[in-house]
């Protein structure tokens, strides 16, 4: 499996076949998958979540029900099923929509951390639904989960365990010196057992992240994940951050050294900065760039055609800023608390003309969060995303407009929408 590198060159992680099954065995019984049920599958083969749900299903006697994604439940009558898994933030989007009209015995969350209150709304959704919540990456396929039966409520203020380690892996949270913290202490997360082999022709990089392990077998190795973490009372994983600047929108892993990468190598752009921002209630990637020439610098709407042609939906900006310098820190370091807020503005505003056009005009400023679209402003260019596309669909549907997600995405002008 590929996986984004902080140099903008994916990096191939080689996971055995060994890996693979015990992780597919495990999650069978977590999740409590039943011959003769359904399996949604939405996750891209590109990742590692594709292989829980299509081996799972196939080695239990499930059926695989292939789709775009999960946020295409949004656009049926119903659904009815044994498993969907999604990543939190996505699932939130469609929960309300859903709610009442899909039933299914197991929701399987993984990718970003799951937050009590999102979590009492699933519970208050789907009562009968039993909750799994997932982690792991790549390196070491799904390491550990933490399981909420049935009709059973979480109360508590912060965010859901990660569980206990799957069976044959294990887990260990460390500090300074590779030694275990106590509990109750944060400290960095190791996964050992059946993980990868580290990364196809890359030994300084598996040197790095794949060490010896000193409580397991002879010769094993366990994975450093970069993820901080601590034990709890009762015995499960919480994970309480990152340790470097990796961040996650919508569950998919981001480094924004990768985007300045690509950022970097377009021939008007002489530095480039890549931040997530929390802005209008959501995580949006934002790009800082100093042009070559102010005079002549490079055109928003072209370094954005540029980007998206290069890395896909997730890693193109939301927002492009034009800086004569990027703001350094006393260190020499880039000050990232010095960086602008971005303006999410639409071209020259022209106003709606027809019913279609009007409604569509308010659900685009909605979900956007702003005063007012006009008719040719791009949903992409004023801070649209995948998930704000789905919400143009339910809201213009509630409206009497009937629009496609594929429709929000090449027609994305109110203008050509309507």
């Amino acid at each position: 499996m590929y996986t984004s590198g902080s140099t903008g060159t994916p990096k191939g992680v080689t996971i055995t076949h060994r890996g693979a099954v015990n992780g597919v065995a495990q999650l069978v019984e977590r999740v409590g998958i039943l011959p003769g049920s359904r399996m949604l599958a939405g996750t891209s083969v590109n990742f590692d979540v594709s292989v829980f749900e299509i081996f799972t299903a196939l080695a239990t006697g499930t059926t695989v029900e292939v789709v775009r994604d999960v946020l295409e439940l949004a656009e049926r009558d119903n659904w009815t099923g044994g498993v969907i898994s999604s990543v939190p933030s996505v699932f939130a989007e469609i929960l309300d929509d859903i709610a009442g009209r899909t039933t299914v015995d197991a929701l399987v969350f993984a990718g970003e951390v799951l937050s009590a209150p999102f979590l009492a709304r699933v519970r208050a959704a789907m009562p009968g639904t039993r909750i799994l919540n997932g982690y792991g990456q790549s390196e070491s396929f799904y390491a550990t989960a933490f399981g909420l039966p049935a009709g059973e409520t979480w109360d508590r203020t912060n965010s859901a365990p990660i569980g206990t380690p799957l069976g044959n892996m294990r887990t260990y949270v460390l500090g300074p010196g590779l030694q275990p913290v106590p509990m109750g202490v944060t400290g960095e997360l190791y996964v050992g057992g059946a993980i990868g082999r580290g990364y196809f022709g890359r030994p300084g990089l598996t040197a790095e992240r794949f060490v010896a392990d000193p409580w397991g077998p002879a010769g094993d190795r366990m994975y450093r994940t970069g993820d901080l973490a601590r034990w709890t009372s009762s015995g499960e994983l919480e994970c309480v951050g990152r340790e470097d600047d990796q961040v996650k929108i919508r569950g998919f892993r981001v480094e924004p050294a990768e985007v300045e990468a690509v950022l970097g190598a377009h021939p008007a752009v002489r530095q480039a900065a890549a931040v997530v921002l929390d802005t209008a209630g959501s995580r949006r990637l934002v790009a800082y760039v100093v042009p070559e020439s102010l005079e002549s610098g490079p055109d928003l709407a072209e370094l954005r055609r540029f980007v998206a042609e290069r890395l896909p939906e997730f890693l193109v900006p939301s927002a492009f800023v034009l800086l004569d310098r990027l703001p350094l820190g006393l260190s020499g370091k880039l000050d990232r608390s010095a960086l602008p807020e971005p303006e999410f503005a639409g071209s020259e505003y022209r106003e709606p003309r027809s019913p279609d056009e009007v409604v569509l005009a308010e659900v685009f400023a909605e979900v956007l969060g702003l005063e007012r679209v006009g008719l040719d402003d791009d949903f992409f260019a004023v801070g649209g995303d995948s998930i704000r596309s789905i919400q143009v669909v339910t809201r213009a549907r509630a409206r009497g407009v009937e629009v496609s997600p594929r429709d929000v995405f090449e027609c994305r002008t109110v203008a050509e929408l309507s």
